[in-house]
């Protein structure tokens, strides 16, 4: 394949096509109560994160609040040796706060199609925690059904997976560890696990250690052009929630 400008060749990473790819969004805490640590910091970077490798991402469309309208300022950043993009966002009021990164997609030689994953966070500040469960409107979502916050390891998480607004039944959803720990996969098999949605769009997983968890539904939809040829996209309806 030529002209990857936009694109990630990611060859060094071809023996690890049964993990996988992440586009990982990060807040500095899901929980505000103190004024004094009210500036927040988000980080996306595209990674394995059990693994802890990263992969090249290109500048996104933007990390956005509640809606496409809301910009936050992006800069960019190394993670893992790889480009990757921060930003910040200063919550003045209590609330539920919703970010979401919408990426450019890129084009996955191990698989031949391209992916594009618009991942969700969700920020309860100053004891404010209605509306956690109210969609943004995304056009691939995944909704909680479990409070996303105040969560301990061995909760059970509940989500439901929206396409176009509606239920979407039979998706598989990956889930993986964004692994600080240094914990070490029997197998390859562990390091992603997979859950598939029922007749309601609903899923369920059970956080069995403390961390940053990503819940990846993943639905094959439409074709990008790349040197002449068309291929199919991964949108990814992706969330990132903490256990404690």
């Amino acid at each position: 394949m030529k002209n990857f400008k936009y694109y990630i060749l990611l060859s060094l990473f071809l023996p690890l096509i049964g993990s996988a790819h992440f586009l990982t969004f990060i807040p500095q805490t899901d929980i505000v109560e103190d004024k004094k640590n009210a500036e927040i910091k988000l980080e996306a970077m595209f990674i394995h994160p059990f693994e802890q490798t990263g992969m090249t991402m290109e500048k996104p469309h933007g990390i956005f609040l509640e809606n496409k309208k809301n910009s936050l300022a992006l800069k960019e950043t190394k993670v893992f040796g790889h480009k990757a993009w921060s930003s910040s966002y200063t919550i003045k009021r209590p609330g539920v706060y919703k970010f979401f990164v919408q990426p450019q997609a890129y084009y996955e030689p191990s698989e031949e199609k391209f992916i594009s994953h618009v991942p969700k966070i969700i920020v309860s500040a100053f004891g404010r925690e209605d509306g956690w469960d109210e969609p943004l409107g995304l056009k691939y979502e995944i909704i909680p059904l479990t409070k996303p916050f105040g969560l301990y390891k061995g909760n059970i998480f509940q989500g439901k997976v929206l396409h176009n607004g509606k239920a979407a039944s039979n998706v598989e959803v990956e889930v993986e560890l964004f692994n600080t720990f240094g914990l070490k996969a029997p197998s390859n098999a562990h390091i992603t696990q997979l859950v598939k949605t029922d007749a309601n769009g609903v899923f369920s997983f059970v956080m069995n250690h403390k961390g940053w968890w990503g819940f990846a539904a993943l639905i094959e939809e439409g074709t990008k052009k790349l040197d002449g040829k068309e291929y199919p996209i991964e949108n990814g309806a992706l969330l990132w929630l903490k256990a404690y």
